[in-house]
């Protein structure tokens, strides 16, 4: 009942603050005025109110979760809530924008979402401190078992039980092990006890009173067991939380229960930035067209140069490896001799970089423009058809040579599972300067980390870096 007022309220909240504002007019407030306009309601308003209101409905459902969960933090309902209150605002500036409602200009608007987001987060609280006092007085408690008598249970346990707010009472701790239980030390763990083994874990169910279990232990090791306690648990009606370490977590986080002709098929790391994605893929063609078509005179300048000044095609292409091993050719402005390629093997023992990649400094076979063109990165902008038959991206991991992938660690071939790009995080970070590893990890970080902004924010770090040429060579 809670929870269904609680979302309920969150509606009465959008609703008054939007009426107060159509009657009150905060603008015409600041400049003096202290009466209440008059408002007049058109027959054509009331779609625009469903909308409104369905879309505040929905809005609030998606990034709200209106659910019995009490280990969701403080931090991160106020976080939610934020989201749901300025896409909420945003709803409602196109919902007046379509039905001409001149009630809500820009500062309204912005008037709206800081009323509701503030009125949100005070009745957030008081809502803690309510049930903060409820579960002080005895109320309102969950009896919570924690499977595994090790350090990490113990802190998990610790830190719940600093947090009275969330209501729960350690029943005690089920040891994993026989060396586990004969470990465990009471002096040290406070009064809590470890109540049996795991193997006895069906006696305890049904000797104590349970309402939740946390499972604190290893996926890898104890995938068996932690089954068999989600079986038991289902089998009495018991709340199961996995508290898996952050290596585990980063497995769990994008798992997907799906069904395939009435059977369950559970997906790990399916892509969910979708819409991200959609973007990152038009960005990269209209920012392809536009620069190939804004740099075009310097680009057939850079063609002529390489012409006069050196034997040879203008284009240097070369095989690289792209997506999930996806070798595609790609494209630069010529910046060596025609014969770079073989008289790298007589140059390999002057190799500059760790790892399998090669780079050297005063490179024998670079020629003149070629210096200059690969000083600025413009030996690059020829990549920009490949970003345009998708082989590429604007921003990812530089694309390996086939050879320089044969000898990648087996960490290294997560730089492999996107598109690469022109630019990215190693670019901006002094280049030929980083070691192998920190290049690696960078673009793992990047990987792991990725998002539309992040795409955006090394764009725009990569002009300054290419006009100072950072680290390159």
């Amino acid at each position: 009942m809670l929870i269904h007022v609680f979302r309920l309220l969150d509606q009465l909240i959008l609703a008054t603050v939007a009426l107060g504002i159509i009657y009150f007019r905060p603008e015409i407030a600041i400049q003096g005025g202290s009466y209440i306009l008059e408002a007049t309601f058109r027959i054509s308003d009331t779609a625009g109110v469903i909308l409104l209101g369905v879309g505040w409905v929905i809005i609030f459902d998606y990034f709200i979760r209106y659910k019995a969960d009490r280990l969701v933090a403080l931090r991160t309902q106020i976080k939610n809530l934020i989201k749901a209150t300025g896409i909420g605002a945003f709803w409602l500036m196109i919902i007046c924008a379509v039905f001409s409602v001149k009630s809500f200009n820009i500062f309204n608007i912005i008037i709206f979402f800081l009323i509701v987001t503030t009125l949100g987060i005070v009745c957030r609280l008081l809502l803690r401190l309510l049930l903060l006092s409820a579960r002080r007085s005895g109320y309102n408690y969950r009896f919570l078992l924690v499977i595994g008598a090790n350090p990490r249970a113990f802190e998990i346990a610790e830190r719940i039980e600093k947090k009275p707010e969330l209501g729960y009472k350690i029943v005690g701790f089920v040891a994993e092990s026989e060396n586990a239980f004969a470990q465990w030390q009471p002096n040290e763990h406070r009064d809590w006890k470890v109540l049996g083994l795991l193997e006895n874990l069906r006696t305890t169910l049904t000797e104590e009173r349970v309402d939740e279990i946390i499972v604190c232990l290893p996926l890898d090791a104890r995938f068996s067991d932690i089954t068999m306690i989600v079986q038991h648990a289902r089998d009495l009606g018991i709340v199961v939380r996995l508290m898996p370490n952050f290596a585990d977590g980063t497995l769990l986080k994008n798992m997907f229960v799906e069904e395939f002709e009435d059977d369950y098929v559970v997906t790990l790391f399916r892509e969910r930035l979708l819409m991200q994605l959609l973007a990152k893929r038009l960005i990269d063609g209209f920012v392809s067209i536009v620069v190939l078509i804004l740099l075009l005179p310097l680009m057939l300048t850079v063609a002529i140069l390489i012409k006069l000044t050196s034997p040879g095609p203008v284009f240097f292409s070369q095989y690289r490896v792209g997506m999930n091993q996806r070798q595609f050719r790609l494209y630069k402005f010529r910046s060596m001799v025609v014969d770079a390629e073989a008289r790298k093997v007589e140059l390999q023992h002057l190799n500059q970089r760790d790892g399998p990649a090669f780079k050297m400094d005063n490179d024998p076979r670079m020629t003149k423009i070629g210096r200059f063109i690969r000083r600025l990165s413009i030996d690059e902008l020829p990549q920009l058809f490949n970003v345009l038959s998708g082989e590429m991206s604007l921003v990812g991991p530089r694309p390996p040579l086939p050879e320089e992938v044969k000898r990648y660690e087996w960490l290294f071939r997560k730089r492999l599972s996107v598109k690469p790009g022109i630019t990215c995080i190693w670019q901006i970070s002094g280049r030929n300067s980083v070691s192998f590893e920190d290049w690696m990890e960078m673009d793992h970080q990047y990987i792991e980390n990725w998002s539309l902004g992040l795409d955006l924010k090394i764009l725009v770090k990569t002009i300054p870096a290419v006009l100072f040429g950072s680290g390159a060579s």
